[in-house]
């Protein structure tokens, strides 16, 4: 069935690349390009604003409830304890769905934390090898954690750089991690902005693995290469959603790297994502 629609929906995405194919853009009002994300999936991972966090914790977690934002990703607690974080949340109708998270320390502690905060998905945040044999073993510990996740009934994935896309020996690390993992412990957060950095198609690379593929990062990127607020760089969302929309993802998440205002980042990267028809 995955193999259906995903052929499908390949077909469907690999139109939008060809040249003079008319685009979401220019196109009707009616029909696919009137799909919109559902607010209820959007999300911002909170590395985002981690410089006015650091400076007011409360504060910023009320901007963000104030914008609209009722799911958040994180990436540490801010010297908070689990149980302390999750106060600050629920008083703001926040849920933190997802986590970034290492497989280095207490795997067994990080797992009981992500229940205390309500996560859904914990992922792996950054890995990097020079070897395909040590992009191997990290797999092969990939499983394992993701494993011991799946038995607490917590989703684990990884999320990925532009780095695991370039081949070592003709070989891609991001291969080696999809194919060296199953779908049942190990799904895939897949970062666009680095994505499209990395000269790869994220439709084609979402269709490669069909149905792995639970969260984005929605992050822009501006014409010289670095990061933009979303609305504001080049990569064509429109495209990439309206293709991949017969497997929908559970939650498009807002990031920009290094925003220049942290918080009108926020706000712009969810009026967009509320706004935006594919």
């Amino acid at each position: 069935m995955l193999r259906g629609a995903a052929g499908a929906a390949l077909a469907v995405g690999a139109a939008g690349v060809l040249p003079g194919v008319a685009s979401a853009e220019r196109g009707g009002h009616g029909g696919h390009w009137g799909l919109r994300v559902p607010k209820d999936k959007i999300s911002i991972q909170l590395y985002t604003l981690r410089s006015i966090l650091e400076n007011d914790l409360e504060g910023t977690l009320d901007a963000l409830a104030d914008i609209g934002y009722r799911k958040v990703e994180l990436a540490g607690t801010y010297g908070r304890s689990a149980e302390e974080f999750r106060k600050l949340l629920d008083a703001r109708r926040i849920k933190a769905t997802s986590t970034h998270v290492g497989i280095d320390g207490d795997i067994d502690q990080a797992i009981a934390d992500a229940k205390v905060l309500g996560n859904r998905r914990s992922n792996v945040a950054w890995a990097n090898f020079g070897t395909i044999a040590e992009w191997e073993t990290f797999a092969d510990r990939l499983e394992a954690a993701g494993k011991a996740y799946r038995r607490a009934g917590i989703g684990f994935g990884y999320h990925n750089h532009d780095h695991e896309f370039q081949a070592i020996d003709g070989v891609r690390p991001y291969d080696v991690l999809t194919r060296r993992t199953s779908r049942r412990n190990v799904s895939l957060e897949m970062d666009l902005y680095w994505v499209v950095v990395a000269g790869a198609d994220p439709v084609r690379e979402f269709y490669k693995i069909a149905g792995r593929v639970k969260q984005y990062h929605v992050k822009d990127r501006a014409p010289d290469g670095g990061f933009a607020d979303l609305g504001e760089g080049n990569i064509d969302f429109r495209r990439i959603f309206r293709a991949t929309r017969p497997l929908e993802v559970e939650e498009y998440i807002v990031e920009n790297d290094q925003p220049v205002d942290a918080l009108k980042c926020a706000e712009t990267g969810y009026n967009y994502l509320a706004n935006l028809r594919f």
